[in-house]
């Protein structure tokens, strides 16, 4: 049975439907995407806003994340969501004062995609800051992931427990 005109009130969303023809509007495959993580901790310069090197992949749906230079390049355009959340540690002599995550768009922090923790007057050993945004982007634009820990003393790594995702959204 063809259907000339659809009435919401006569249709029965429960009923299984047919069509010929193109639908419009339906969502797209929420790809490309990426789940990176950093597969060891490294040493990182104390207070100092540095790129996080997120070099091993969960998943990469279309080969769209350089694990070589850690960043996404989607190739496709649209709306895409992206989280990171980074962890640190100072070591056993030092104490965390501040820990914060950034979201970089072309070398560029993207406007409110910043998290910091601030510990200054409870200070710990330890931290993580998680920080998500929605960025429109290009099919050569790219998305980079930035942190900067500050500690009194001690080493400072960024742990396996350090990840980021994204995903296109919409076109």
């Amino acid at each position: 049975m063809a259907i000339d005109k659809i009435q919401s009130e006569s249709i029965n969303l429960a009923d299984n439907f047919a069509f010929t023809g193109t639908v419009s509007g339906a969502s797209s495959p929420m790809t490309p995407a990426f789940n990176v993580y950093i597969s060891s901790g490294y040493t990182v310069s104390d207070n100092t806003l540095t790129k996080v090197q997120f070099n091993t992949e969960i998943l990469d749906t279309d080969s769209k994340f350089d694990v070589s230079n850690y960043r996404f390049t989607p190739t496709i355009a649209g709306k895409y969501f992206f989280i990171m959340t980074l962890y640190s540690d100072a070591g056993a002599e030092g104490i965390v004062n501040n820990i914060q995550s950034l979201i970089y768009k072309n070398g560029s922090a993207i406007t409110g995609a910043r998290a910091i923790l601030d510990l200054r007057n409870n200070p710990g050993v330890s931290a993580c800051a998680t920080v998500s945004t929605i960025a429109t982007l290009d099919t050569d634009d790219y998305i980079e992931f930035y942190g900067k820990v500050d500690v009194t003393s001690g080493t400072i790594y960024h742990k396996d427990e350090s990840h980021a995702v994204g995903y296109k959204i919409i076109t």
